[in-house]
């Protein structure tokens, strides 16, 4: 599958892609001001500014944020948060400063390290894993074999989704040119917003999409072919990191492990109640997005993602590799992209198991 792309083109290449959930590309400020109690003991920054997506693989940072979980570990620092429909968008966010920590997918993290030689952020933690399936139209794809052939929906050329088909179709043995989409089978690139009315509208057969889409795929008659978690080891690959810029980490590191705690602190909340997690998540996207998710698209998109404070290095370098395979991308030096110092210093306050870089962590 390696198609031999020199850096200059897989890097504007990579500039563009969408973060594993992404639908689009702008910011949105949710315009929320956090209630900072007047006598709470302020850290060494006077407001943190968080960028996360209206997206249920994000959902640590929605729940955090709508119950007033990272504020109460803030304390008199305010929380300001942006939510974004894109990797590019956050990244250059946060590149500019006008945000400190992003949840953000494994793409553009790797993709915004690379771009900036090493100089512009660590991922200094997890927050979910899966969340991503196969679903195709029934009446057209009844097994794994008959995908060949047809027409397969990724969000976009050379994200996270879009590597990980290219990856599946290459070990089938079959032949697709990365870039154009053409071979055996026919890749079409459709942002996740308009996917599940080309499914309903028959321009496309299925899709390898995250969650909610396949969900609401599902819901129009497609079926669960395949379900990504099932091809990587333990069932557990990243779908969202935690970011931070270096120069943040390096003046503000008490605020950097109170956002940590706050979101460690959700991620046991939800696996304690998962029920009221799930309705908070969905509070918080009708308010971002003006509409709440229908049960029958958001309990079985819930039940597929899991969440994580363990951002599973092994699987990022992994994922790396298979752009890499499919000639989206030179071979990354990811050398430092990880500091997780600060999360293991929250993780064994917590009286929990410390997490591992690959050998990727900042010396």
């Amino acid at each position: 599958m390696r198609r031999g792309v020199a850096a200059a083109a897989a890097l504007p290449l990579l500039a563009v892609v969408l973060a594993a959930c992404g639908y689009g590309s702008q910011a949105k400020d949710d315009g929320k001001k956090a209630d900072v109690a007047a006598d709470a003991k302020k850290l060494s920054a006077d407001v943190v500014k968080i960028g996360y997506f209206p997206n249920l693989t994000h959902a640590t940072a929605l729940v955090g944020d709508q119950e007033g979980i990272f504020q109460k570990e803030l304390g008199g620092t305010e929380l300001r948060s942006a939510t974004f429909n894109a990797g590019p968008s956050e990244i250059e966010a946060l590149n500019s400063g006008s945000i400190d920590i992003g949840f953000i997918g494994p793409s553009p993290s790797v993709n915004g390290y690379v771009k900036s030689k090493g100089q512009n952020l660590r991922i200094i933690g997890g927050a979910a894993s899966g969340g991503v399936k196969l679903v195709v139209n029934p009446e057209k794809i009844k097994t794994l074999d008959d995908v060949k052939g047809k027409k397969i929906a990724t969000p976009q050329l050379g994200n996270t989704q879009d590597v990980a088909f290219l990856n599946w179709v290459a070990e089938k043995g079959w032949k697709v040119d990365a870039e154009s989409g053409k071979g055996d089978v026919s890749v079409i690139r459709t942002d996740n917003k308009v996917t599940p009315d080309a499914y309903k509208s028959g321009d496309i057969d299925g899709a390898w999409v995250p969650e909610p889409t396949a969900s609401k795929l599902v819901a129009s008659g497609a079926k669960v072919l395949l379900d990504e978690s099932t091809l990587w080891p333990d069932k557990k690959f990243v779908i969202t990191n935690i970011i931070v810029s270096q120069k943040f980490l390096k003046e503000h590191e008490d605020v950097v492990e109170a956002v940590l705690r706050g979101s460690v602190k959700t991620n046991a909340w939800i696996a304690a109640d998962p029920d009221e997690a799930k309705a908070s998540a969905n509070a918080a996207l009708e308010k971002l997005s003006g509409k709440s998710l229908p049960a029958e698209v958001i309990d079985p998109a819930w039940t597929s993602v899991q969440f994580t404070d363990d951002p599973l290095a092994a699987t990022l370098r992994t994922e790396a590799d298979h752009a890499v395979e499919a000639g989206l991308l030179e071979k990354p030096d990811l050398n430092g992209i990880y500091d997780l110092k600060p999360l293991n210093k929250v993780l064994k306050a917590e009286g929990k198991p410390e997490v591992a870089d690959a050998g990727l962590g900042v010396k």
